[in-house]
């Protein structure tokens, strides 16, 4: 889908395709099971596209796919989890697509790291595929929110987040963690936004694993 790397999609039907575009691939590696998860698009600095509560991401059409303004009450038939995009969107002018996933392996890292409420990745060199980072060396916190039903609480503490700075000699990564219920990842296309949460999910399990060799 071409449209998907570039940064400013020209139409609501682009960022709808966009959208879909980026449920069936993570529909087609696993993270999205029993109609979980939920993508947006950007289509302008007001408006956003998103998927609807409860939609199969491998199977979604264009009735799929709402239209919510990021000044409005969520939209008739939105995820509550929407208010997260929006307070993403609303914080961030230059972000225009996120994702969120419920990956088998950060759900479980986001569980075991929720008292600490970070998980930090270094010495991988996949790491490397998340913007802004240049080296294997850095060190890429990824916060951890507990999880909760309180949207609206939850969307603050995101908001929070994204406005303060990390610990110092660290990188944030556009991501956080809901801990035992999956990833949220973002960018600055589709594209970005897409292999952020691939990369994340992948270094995610590659910790694990390599955990579990450690015990």
């Amino acid at each position: 889908m071409p449209q998907a790397q570039r940064k400013h999609l020209e139409s609501t039907d682009e960022a709808i395709e966009a959208v879909i575009w980026a449920g069936a691939r993570a529909a087609a590696r696993g993270w999205v099971p029993a109609t979980s998860g939920n993508f947006s698009a950007r289509i302008d600095q007001r408006r956003i596209a998103i998927t609807r509560t409860g939609v199969d991401k491998a199977a979604l059409t264009h009735s799929d796919i709402l239209i919510q303004d990021l000044a409005e009450p969520l939209a008739n038939g939105a995820s509550a989890e929407t208010g997260l995009h929006v307070a993403i969107y609303k914080r961030q002018p230059g972000i225009n697509a996120v994702s969120h996933i419920h990956g088998h392996y950060s759900t479980i890292i986001g569980q075991a790291h929720v008292d600490e409420g970070v998980v930090r990745v270094s010495g991988w060199e996949l790491q490397k595929a998340i913007a802004g980072i240049k080296s294997h060396t850095e060190v890429v916190e990824v916060p951890v929110f507990a999880n909760h039903q309180d949207i609206t609480a939850l969307a603050e503490q995101v908001s929070e987040l994204l406005a303060s700075t990390p610990a110092r000699g660290h990188f944030r990564a556009p991501a956080f963690l809901l801990a035992g219920h999956g990833l949220y990842a973002w960018g600055d296309s589709p594209c970005t936004a897409a292999r952020h949460i691939e990369a994340l999910e992948v270094l995610l399990q590659q910790i694990v694993t390599f955990r579990s060799y450690q015990a």
